[in-house]
């Protein structure tokens, strides 16, 4: 077999989506005869924890750590709640605290490109000794966070094994990069560490074509579209919720605020009845602040249910009793190339997706073209509510569904063969 060394700062027991990408390869890599190898940190301060995925990790697999030191251990001078939001996308718009200045400050001039930056150094002593002990013949940096694609930067000059750089997100394209109150010096060095790694690594992976446009224009090194996808626990249906519930699984950041949305079912609830007898919007996972209140300017604060994280497989069960689910994403144009990893398990639940994003958004593509539901922007209006009336008319004739679309390519064994193909196949 050949041996891969992946380089993540996720990995179970942390939980939210950003663990799932390099957990389902390395699940499957070994079918294609690929031996991962695992180097994560000792002590990492995840925002989100899920022992259950623990369960998931192959046996026998060798993993390496080595302790890390987590600045945002110490945002207890300020607040730990705010924090954890902060770092993970959600960023008040409105209303910004003088706490919240500062840690946006520090955040985006100080911990350049990320909190994660004072680990680089250590791993790399750590993993030259790795290195020269496992032979891999291939190594994989997987951001964000993107102070694991310098890791691979500084590797690569010491040894001539070919470097994978994946992103998951984009990295001075991503919704909030520009909130981080940068200063001139600060934004020049993101960008210049960008173009480096992007230039110094053999192949670069990303989850989107819109992203491969974007770093198109800042290397001519291959990039391969490589999108995320769904695994097992989706072979059995489970009940449907017996009211018509539109379901939203995950974080709900600031700016990803569908007003247009909560306004129509807003004035579904005060014109018919019966949709307001049945209706309920309920939100798993975090939820920005400004979200709720605008839920609740629209008069729908008595029909949302909103529950904490739960474990990836109970949300499992949530997506497939939903009557309907809801997929949203920041209105700008650096984001209609994000594809939120639980499109795919949306599209495995088969239940409707009513999604709400940029013009010319490339989840609003896959669903159209997969045919499991519909997707529109922020200034729809009386389309999104004849939508929703039409499925709510099929929910009372228990006729709501999906047709059988063709899903297979984004499985995440499917997916792990065209990395393995990648892998095989490049002689750098």
């Amino acid at each position: 077999m050949r041996k891969v060394l992946i380089i993540t700062y996720y990995w179970p027991p942390a939980g939210g989506p950003g663990v799932q990408r390099w957990l389902k390869f390395a699940k499957y890599l070994r079918e294609f005869e690929i031996e991962p190898i695992i180097y994560t940190p000792t002590n990492p301060d995840y925002p989100i924890k899920d022992k259950a995925l623990v369960g998931e990790v192959p046996d026998d697999l060798s993993i390496y750590h080595r302790p890390i030191f987590e600045p945002y251990r110490l945002s207890g001078w300020f607040s730990r709640k705010k924090t954890d939001r902060i770092r993970s996308g959600i960023i008040p718009h409105k209303r910004q605290s003088v706490a919240d200045h500062i840690l946006l400050w520090i955040r985006g001039n100080l911990f350049i490109p990320d909190a994660r930056k004072f680990w680089i150094n250590p791993s790399v002593k750590y993993l030259r000794k790795i290195i020269d002990q496992e032979q891999p013949e291939a190594i994989i940096t997987t951001g964000p966070p993107h102070s694991m694609h310098l890791i691979g930067l500084r590797l690569k000059s010491y040894f001539e094994i070919p470097w994978f750089a994946d992103f998951r997100d984009p990295w001075t394209k991503i919704g909030y990069h520009q909130q981080l109150k940068l200063s001139g010096y600060a934004q020049k060095k993101h960008l210049r560490l960008e173009r480096l790694v992007l230039n110094t690594a053999d192949r670069i992976l990303v989850t989107s074509e819109t992203t491969k446009k974007e770093f198109e224009e800042l290397t001519q090194n291959p990039i391969e579209v490589i999108t995320n996808g769904y695994d097992t626990g989706y072979e059995n249906p489970e009940p449907l919720d017996k009211r018509f519930t539109i379901s939203h699984i995950g974080s709900l950041l600031s700016k990803r605020n569908p007003k247009n949305l909560w306004k129509v079912l807003g004035e579904l609830v005060g014109e018919n009845p019966e949709f307001k007898e049945r209706f309920t919007l309920q939100l798993i996972g975090v939820v920005g602040k400004e979200v709720l209140d605008s839920i609740v300017a629209s008069g729908l604060k008595e029909h949302t249910s909103v529950l904490d994280y739960v474990p990836h497989d109970r949300a499992v069960q949530y997506q497939k009793q939903a009557q309907v689910l809801l997929l949203a994403e920041i209105n700008a144009v650096e984001t209609k190339g994000i594809i939120p990893g639980k499109l795919f398990e949306y599209l495995a639940a088969k239940r409707p997706i009513l999604a709400i994003g940029p013009e010319e958004w490339e989840a609003g593509v896959i669903i159209s073209r997969t045919q499991t539901g519909a997707a529109f922007d922020y200034q729809a209006d009386s389309e999104l509510k004849k939508l929703i009336l039409e499925w709510f008319q099929k929910y009372l004739s228990d006729a709501l569904d999906v047709k059988d679309a063709q899903i297979a390519q984004y499985s995440r064994r499917e997916l792990t063969r065209n990395l393995a193909k990648l892998l095989h196949g490049n002689r750098f």
